[in-house]
């Protein structure tokens, strides 16, 4: 058993990693395409605003060896290693697409569980919504250099690139109202 402090070395991958559950259902936006006539369906994909009130954000340095698993020298390794593991979820092959996919979760578990056995510090990753989002899953103990912290502003730019991106919006009215 090991725990992992999951982070981003962008605002912006905080918002896009954490706001990321709030997303309208691709299924649904290509329905709701589908309809002949005016687009008069009410605005989906709401975040409420306790969402924010809720939370804030941590700066902190790390320190230790990451695993980049979706590098070339790690996916070459992690194929043979989770051969069994690929055969038993269906998969005819491991490459950084299947690293990177949402599911099958256990696989992204275990390949984490080497790099932890291994003695590294943690795995450094591309975020899922952008290669250019630099993400981090840090292991126990964790090796931080804690910098501070700050409640997160509606007008933070980063925050309204994040909801944009996921085609997002807060529910500030309903909670003024």
């Amino acid at each position: 058993m090991y725990r992992v402090l999951y982070a981003s070395s962008q605002k912006l991958g905080c918002y896009l990693e954490t706001l990321a559950r709030f997303r309208v259902d691709i299924t649904l936006y290509a329905e709701l395409a589908a309809i002949e006539g005016q687009d008069d369906f009410v605005p989906l994909g709401q975040v409420p605003i306790q969402w924010v009130e809720k939370r804030i954000l941590g700066f902190a340095g790390h320190e230790g060896r990451y695993a980049d698993l979706y590098g070339s020298d790690w996916i070459g390794a992690l194929r043979r290693e989770l051969a069994g593991d690929c055969v038993a979820l269906g998969l005819s092959d491991l490459d950084a697409a299947i690293l990177q996919a949402s599911a099958p979760r256990a696989l992204t578990q275990r390949a984490s569980r080497i790099a932890f056995r291994s003695g590294f510090d943690g795995v450094h990753y591309r975020s899922k919504y952008g290669h250019d989002v630099q993400n981090w899953a840090l292991f126990e103990p964790f090796k931080l250099n804690p910098d501070k912290s700050e409640e997160i502003q509606l007008s933070d730019a980063d925050l309204e690139k994040a909801l944009n991106i996921h085609g997002l919006r807060l529910a500030v009215q309903d909670a003024l109202s």
